[in-house]
């Protein structure tokens, strides 16, 4: 049957209302009409399944589907049967059908009213299902997904190694379809190998998604602030936000919701009925925000999300791009935030232990790509579909403004010099080092891999060292990406030079690099200030008024200042402007007790200051918490009043006895009464005891370190710290 011979367009009308073929559709649909191998990349949304629907109904026989996720069989099953008179038109056969049911769906493939058929590879395996798939007219067998079938995609299923044996046992000249939304060059090839597709029509849409605004941000202790902060800026708006662990997804959905946001959790350890309620809830905008785990999306098509967020950086490119391709599918506006900490990255490297070797070094591989897209300073869409093997120019290219980095360019400056020094270094080299290895080589650091290979006795060895492996990593970065070098996958990463690489030596021409972001633990304290201070930092005026008004109140309580609130809380208060008792409550280090025992004055002073100085407060910056610890707080509380021993209640938690110590000192300082009358006197005498009084009675400062100093080893820091606590608890509470 030839193409020519049938109305695709009234076909298309017929079965799916659309009078126009999206993108490469029509050329997909004629390839498989005409009974050629057809192998189809096209991104998340570009209506894939659309591309074998359409011939599976129009040509004679069944088709049959191959797909990993039941819940995505059901939704295109439902789908189709919602076109046709016929109920029989659309089945899937896997492991949840009874013995009435497969007989059913065989009898409706033998009187050929069933066009497609849903499989999951597993089914395809058992023999009663080929013998009898064998005698039944097959139009086509299309892979759904097909990047499964590769090691190197992101979700590698081993059951996916065997199709095309399966295949061959089913009839002979079968044409196969592979489809997939996301697959790098290697990807690609590994399919066609596998699949004996060789001489396949190949059709590859771009994996540009111009309306989607990427943007990494350092992820600091403040992470849920910043949320929350970026959530009720888009307030009413549809998003997601991924995280990895379904503890992480129960939390932050709490925190979300404790602070005003419509959110519900979703992960795969909720019950169905939950999972099903939370979805629709979503889908039908009763709630804005879904908290998920990336068992969430498989099939949801929510055309309006607004914005993905990752709490947690994916362990690859492509799930990175399949779950923020989920972002503004109807062509509107799609923000994609993802926060990066590379201790996120660590571990998921500990996460991969334990596996075969091939798949950890292939799950390195994947990983050092993602730290490259989180840490480069050039166009990050520009990143991306390079690595799709796309190239894009960020003049002429649509979109091409749409990223944190474009939008806030770092320094640029020239890099000719070293770049001819790092494309030497890998020709000197021979080419058979990782990344890591000639960053090594280029500072002069010698490792087993280097040595076994005498590189560290070479002339050349150490001929970059007078700039630090960062910057030697972020130039190897832009040179991969400008196309001097590749990396070679069959290999795992090895890097090789290219032809234009071999010219650059030759006839080297100006390079303007950029200088990566250095997302480390110094920028933790940084970002930490900057988020929580959003409202324009502390204001030192202020801060001066509340400490002589700490002094007055602590004379006149005859206690010392800092027992009334910690210079922190100060700080904190000079950003929050809190104007009464409950908003002090939430104030750093000051709960309830406090508040109500020395708020008052504060709170009058603030507000009158906010008043006299026109001062805008930022309530949004006033995170709530879920008190996720409070069940801790309460069980101390409850075992401290019953006199246990205090190792006891810390072992009984997990908790070392320093951690334990903390707990308990941020429930006095938020002004609870915690009597260890009964433990302190154990540990320390009457004349002990007395002395620590007085001292911190009188002295400035309730820092342990001056204690430590004053006392010069006559007690140990836990002595000091539990007596501190009884004295809080007598003294300010």
């Amino acid at each position: 049957m030839s193409s020519e011979e049938i109305d695709l367009h009234a076909s298309l009308k017929k079965y799916f209302g659309f009078s126009q073929f999206k993108g490469l559709q029509e050329d997909v649909i004629k390839s498989i009409i005409e009974g050629k191998h057809t192998f189809v990349i096209m991104p998340t949304g570009g209506g894939k399944s659309l591309c074998y629907q359409l011939p599976a109904l129009i040509k004679e026989g069944t088709a049959i589907v191959v797909s990993p996720l039941i819940a995505l069989m059901k939704n295109q099953v439902d789908a189709l049967r919602g076109i046709s008179k016929e109920n029989g038109i659309a089945h899937v056969l896997n492991s949840s059908l009874n013995k009435g049911e497969i007989k059913q769906v065989k009898e409706d493939i033998a009187n050929g009213i069933t066009k497609l058929l849903y499989v999951a590879p597993e089914s395809l395996t058992k023999e009663e299902n080929v013998e009898f798939l064998r005698s039944q007219k097959i139009s086509f067998v299309a892979i759904d997904e097909a990047h499964c079938i590769s090691e190197w995609g992101h979700d590698f299923r081993p059951e996916y190694r065997n199709l095309r044996q399966i295949i061959k046992r089913i009839g002979d000249d079968i044409p196969i379809i592979a489809v997939t939304a996301t697959a790098t060059p290697k990807v690609q090839e590994d399919i066609m190998k596998n699949l004996g597709m060789s001489g396949a029509n190949a059709f590859k849409a771009s994996f540009n998604r111009p309306n989607l605004y990427y943007e990494i941000r350092p992820k600091t202790k403040n992470v849920d602030a910043d949320i929350i902060r970026f959530v009720k800026q888009n307030q009413g708006k549809s998003g997601i936000i991924y995280c990895l662990s379904r503890k992480r997804v129960e939390e932050l959905a709490q925190v979300l919701q404790v602070n005003g946001i419509s959110a519900v959790p979703y992960h795969a350890g909720l019950d169905a009925k939950s999972r099903v309620k939370h979805q629709d809830m979503f889908l039908m905008e009763d709630v804005d925000v879904v908290v998920a785990t990336i068992a969430f999306g498989m099939g949801i098509d929510k055309p309006d999300v607004r914005f993905v967020i990752h709490h947690d950086i994916p362990k690859s490119i492509e799930s990175y791009y399949q779950e923020t391709g989920r972002a503004g599918r109807d062509g509107g506006e799609g923000h994609c935030l993802a926060y990066y900490s590379y201790k996120d990255i660590e571990k998921l490297e500990k996460f991969m232990s334990g596996k075969p070797v091939a798949e950890q070094e292939i799950g390195h591989a994947l990983l050092q790509e993602v730290v490259a897209y989180a840490e480069t300073s050039m166009s990050r869409r520009k990143f991306i579909l390079h690595y799709f093997g796309e190239e894009f120019d960020n003049e002429t290219g649509e979109g091409g403004d749409l990223d944190d980095n474009v939008r806030n360019p770092k320094k640029k400056h020239e890099a000719q010099e070293d770049v001819v020094k790092l494309l030497e270094v890998v020709d000197k080299t021979g080419a058979i080092y990782k990344g890591k290895e000639l960053v090594f080589t280029l500072v002069g650091k010698s490792n087993a891999i280097i040595s076994s290979h005498k590189t560290d006795t070479d002339s050349y060895f150490g001929c970059g060292k007078d700039k630090e492996s960062s910057y030697w990593k972020a130039l190897l970065r832009q040179v991969l990406v400008a196309g001097y070098l590749r990396k070679d996958i069959e290999t795992y990463g090895v890097i090789k030079l290219t032809p234009k690489g071999k010219d650059f030596i030759k006839n080297p021409e100006s390079f303007m690099m950029t200088e990566d972001h250095a997302y480390d633990e110094s920028a933790d304290s940084v970002a930490v200030a900057s988020g929580a201070k959003a409202g324009g930092g502390t204001d030192p005026k202020l801060v001066a008024m509340l400490k002589d008004l700490r002094k007055k109140v602590g004379k006149r309580k005859g206690v010392p200042p800092y027992i009334v609130f910690q210079d922190p809380s100060l700080e904190d208060m000079a950003i929050k402007y809190p104007t009464s008792i409950a908003e002090m409550a939430n104030v750093f280090g000051v709960g309830e007790g406090k508040a109500k025992k020395y708020g008052r004055e504060f709170v009058e002073l603030i507000a009158a200051y906010v008043e006299e100085h026109d001062i805008l407060k930022p309530d949004d910056l006033v995170v709530k918490s879920t008190g996720s610890n409070s069940g801790l707080k309460l069980y101390i509380i409850q075992n401290v009043d019953r006199k246990l021993p205090l190792d006891d209640i810390a072992s009984a938690k997990g908790l070392e006895m320093p951690e334990f110590v903390k707990e308990m000192e941020a429930i006095v300082y938020s002004g609870t009464k915690l009597n260890i009358n009964y433990w302190i006197e154990d540990i320390l005498d009457e004349d002990q005891q007395e002395e620590l009084h007085e001292y911190f009675l009188e002295a400035e400062t309730d820092k342990i370190e001056a204690a430590l100093d004053e006392f010069d080893g006559d007690y140990d820091e836990d002595e000091l710290r539990l007596y501190r606590i009884k004295f809080i608890s007598e003294v300010a509470n």
